[in-house]
């Protein structure tokens, strides 16, 4: 496993950048994805999907499906992308910490 450091922290990821702990995930990964993702601030919106998202993994074991992502928190997928410019697989469920999910190119 590769490793990124970030305001002082260590972080283990897999070969696609994709946090490889959730118990690791805290406000420096945040900052880090966020620039990656070229995102200045993070609003209401981005924090719903993350915490969707999280909770979601929690229960689950996976990532949900976008049509559920956009159902649970109300945003049509178009908006998902404005929030996440390289979309809700590969930016959103990063930023919230949660391994890369299958189908995800």
């Amino acid at each position: 496993m590769a490793v990124v450091e970030h305001q002082g922290k260590t972080f283990e990821v897999d070969e696609d950048g994709f946090l490889a702990n959730l118990d690791e995930w805290g406000p420096e990964w945040v900052d880090y994805v966020k620039e990656l993702e070229g995102i200045k601030e993070l609003n209401d919106d981005h924090w719903k999907v993350i915490h969707m998202l999280q909770d979601y993994f929690k229960k689950n074991g996976i990532a949900p499906m976008v049509r559920i992502l956009s159902k649970v928190t109300g945003f049509k997928l178009k908006y998902i992308y404005e929030l996440f410019p390289s979309g809700p697989g590969k930016g959103a469920c990063k930023m919230a910490g949660l391994p890369k999910p299958t189908g995800c190119v």
